[in-house]
């Protein structure tokens, strides 16, 4: 959001009904199944397997002779390292892993040292800017504009954007080592969104910013080129910026298109009041993808599950699929249009989408 721009509100009223009828219902189903919001058993053992196989791979990787070997090592310790914040970081964000916030916060500066991303920086751009105001623009900072890639109809034509259909994946995998590298920092210098949004400011926030950086650093780059002194250090960098692309790219494609297919995308009113409220803006603007296999679904942490995440953002993923069939109930009694698509459909989507955005005029 520019820190110009005026407070935005939605008219609350307009979906009170239906906001308490899905509170109400998941209230009742975590009083009938004598649950809570938080983290189980189930999810310290995935965080822990999640963990052991990342710190696997990378040890794998610095006892490497091979070249190839050690490429491949690296690589998936960095797709381990993103499923981590897929299943934890998410979660954690939202204050619903541990029930405790500072140990949330801990949990979370921890687990992103491999990826790089900070995040508090995170946070505010997906709890506060993104959450609350998806595809509104100016506002949600998810689709702001980059000069490069068309995302909502009132963003500015270039004539290559034609082609942007062809050519975004490699936007997409540029999305990890741009927050890394450029939007981390803008954020922390407060560029992007006040700085008051942040826990800590001055020294304390900047010192935890640089502490995980600095720790990124050695962990990724640093240490793999010393105790693999066999490999130069242009391999090392190498290395570490395919496997950061393709994390990247593989975490984008699969969360992007479920805020273009089918979406709604809008103006902030003069008034800056929403005509709609907050319930209904998700439907309008959010919807789940669906495989065929439940386990798959979980050791995403949920990720397909999106709109079930924008409804119930104060609960863990491993509520969703029970979560996801009380929301289908819901919106069959009050008539609202629950989207769901297969993967496949979601890629047919975004290639869709991004063909119509690249059209002059649309």
């Amino acid at each position: 959001m520019r820190q110009s721009q005026p407070i935005l509100h939605f008219t609350a009223e307009q979906d009170a009904l239906l906001r308490s009828a899905l509170n109400t219902a998941a209230k009742n189903y975590l009083c009938s199944t004598n649950e809570h919001r938080y983290a189980d058993t189930g999810m310290f053992v995935k965080l822990g397997i999640l963990s052991a196989l990342c710190l696997l791979f990378y040890f794998m990787a610095l006892c490497q002779q091979s070249a190839c070997v050690f490429f491949v090592c690296y690589f998936v310790f960095i797709t381990l390292a993103l499923l981590l914040a897929i299943n934890v970081v998410h979660d954690a964000s939202h204050n619903v892993f541990f029930k405790s916030s500072k140990a949330n916060v801990w949990l979370n500066r921890i687990i992103t040292i491999p990826l790089g991303i900070d995040p508090e920086c995170w946070r505010i751009r997906h709890v506060i800017q993104h959450h609350p105001f998806t595809n509104i623009e100016y506002y949600d900072l998810d689709i702001e504009y980059n000069g490069v890639l068309r995302q909502t109809p009132f963003q500015v034509h270039h004539w290559f954007m034609r082609y942007q259909q062809y050519y975004w994946p490699l936007v997409a995998g540029m999305t990890f080592p741009t927050i890394i590298w450029c939007f981390d920092w803008q954020d922390r210098l407060g560029l992007k969104f006040d700085k008051n949004k942040f826990t800590h400011n001055g020294i304390i926030g900047w010192t935890a910013f640089l502490i995980i950086k600095f720790l990124h650093i050695i962990l990724a780059i640093v240490l793999p080129y010393f105790i693999c002194s066999q490999f130069s250090i242009w391999f090392i960098l190498l290395t570490y910026c395919l496997s950061q692309f393709f994390a990247s790219l593989i975490f984008v494609i699969l969360i992007l298109g479920t805020h273009w297919a089918k979406a709604t995308f809008y103006q902030a009113p003069d008034n800056g009041v929403m005509s709609h409220g907050p319930i209904q803006h998700v439907f309008n603007t959010t919807l789940n993808w669906r495989l065929k296999s439940p386990t798959i679904e979980y050791w995403l942490g949920g990720l397909n599950l999106h709109l079930t995440h924008h409804i119930f953002p104060g609960f863990s993923h491993r509520h969703y699929q029970h979560l996801t069939k009380i929301i289908q109930q819901i919106t069959e009694q009050y008539q609202i249009d629950y989207r769901e698509i297969t993967l496949l459909e979601l890629f047919k989507q975004q290639q869709l989408f991004l063909k119509q955005m690249g059209k002059r005029g649309d």
